[in-house]
């Protein structure tokens, strides 16, 4: 399971992955489109007899009765700290700046009205995704927060959605439940933009609804790259592989070091714990997908990182800060051995709904601004106008845009 990968073929066999679920989800979006909520009933059927898309306020008080009470005040902590440190990406409303006399500048920033957040449920309750997409919505201002999540949808994510102060939750999971807050069904109304996590095919359904409802970015099956050399922890690492590959079967993890000896090591561990994990079988499949490739230098090693771009990297070395500074390519940055990933998605606050399968090269992760937009503003007085008058009307003519040149021009003759 555990052996030697070319980081081009891994990186490819996750991209491809994607488009070969593109005939499926074009054909649920297509169903979704016409059909509405009859599409969402009929595609839930395989898991349970879905009558009210719609979760009723009792249905979210009664979540609270399944949900162990230490797990119910680890959520509460867990979102004052997630908020506490989106509070800090939080933009100000408005802000000028006099560039020179008569000209002043600045950008306005407004929170968008209405987006959908989806939360996974296939294999397991991830309440934390609910809080990592939730919090930073409410943050930016956001007035309506609705969710979508597999039905039936577990106590532990309805409790987790109640407690980030999602306005509407909806029993729809999959490329359904994208396609049904793009376009609308009758009980989902329209968002402005999507995001969350999911498997191969909520991600693409995202990527091809995008003319409908912005995305946050391609996040799909879960990855991490390690960045080690030989004074990195062998149990450690392969504790970290084996944390991301308990995902899904999709999963996949990658070990670029410096030290030819690491990965032999790693692989023992890896078979150590295997051994005792709950979720093997799923890590099993995962580790199909992972492997470690040897480099000759950290330089080395973080060009080759840069080529994965991974969603979670890990930097175990001894000068990791160093590490820090030169990679380019990464959703989330966790430095030395104590750095686990597993604080980043739970408790630590920072975000971890974050780019997939190399988009992390173009994309950020989750935060305040992906629910934001801009618009510039400009104001100018008759000397701002004059300072820049003739350079307008110079190039305006150029282009053969007279009028626009003229609109300038009726302003200086006042």
């Amino acid at each position: 399971m555990w052996k030697a990968v070319e980081i081009d073929a891994w990186l490819g066999a996750r991209k491809t992955s994607l488009e070969d679920a593109r005939t499926t989800v074009t054909e649920i979006i297509g169903r979704v489109q016409n059909e509405g909520d009859a599409a969402l009933r009929d595609l839930a059927k395989k898991y349970v007899e879905l009558i009210d898309i719609a979760v009723s306020e009792e249905e979210r008080e009664a979540a609270y009765d399944s949900v162990d009470v230490e797990v119910i005040e680890a959520l509460v902590e867990a979102h004052a700290r997630i908020e506490r440190f989106h509070e800090l990406q939080k933009p100000k409303d408005l802000w000028l700046q006099e560039m020179e006399p008569g000209i002043i500048l600045g950008m306005k920033t407004t929170a968008l009205n209405r987006v959908g957040i989806y939360v996974p449920g296939g294999r397991a309750a991830y309440p934390s995704s609910a809080l990592m997409c939730a919090v930073p919505a409410w943050v930016a201002g956001v007035k309506e927060v609705c969710a979508c999540s597999p039905p039936p949808i577990k106590p532990l994510t309805l409790v987790a959605l109640d407690i980030a102060g999602v306005t509407e939750i909806y029993s729809a999971g999959g490329a359904q439940a994208i396609a049904a807050m793009a376009l609308g069904t009758e009980s989902i109304r329209p968002v402005q933009k999507i995001v969350g996590p999911g498997n191969i095919y909520v991600t693409l359904a995202k990527m091809m609804l995008r003319e409908h409802a912005e995305i946050d970015f391609p996040a799909g099956p879960s990855e991490i790259g390690i960045i080690a050399d030989s004074t990195a922890n062998p149990r450690i690492v392969a504790a970290d592989v084996l944390a991301q590959a308990e995902h899904d079967p999709n999963a996949a993890c990658i070990l670029i070091t410096t030290d030819k000896e690491l990965p032999a090591k790693v692989g023992k561990e890896i078979d150590s714990l295997l051994a005792a994990a709950p979720r093997k079988e799923i890590i099993i499949e995962a580790l199909k997908n992972s492997g470690y490739t040897i480099v000759n230098d950290i330089d080395e090693a973080c060009a080759a990182s840069d080529v994965v771009a991974p969603e979670h990297l890990s930097i175990q070395v001894a000068d990791p800060l160093s590490v820090v500074t030169k990679v380019r390519n990464a959703g989330a940055i966790f430095v030395g051995k104590y750095s686990a990933v597993a604080c980043g998605d739970y408790a630590v606050g920072t975000n971890h709904c974050l780019p997939t399968a190399g988009y992390s090269k173009m994309y950020s992760g989750l935060d305040v601004q992906h629910f934001c937009k801009t618009a510039s503003v400009e104001m100018l007085d008759r000397n701002g106008l004059e300072a820049i008058g003739d350079i307008v009307e110079t190039i305006a003519t150029a282009e053969g845009l007279h009028a626009h040149a003229q609109s300038v021009r009726v302003r200086r003759e006042l």
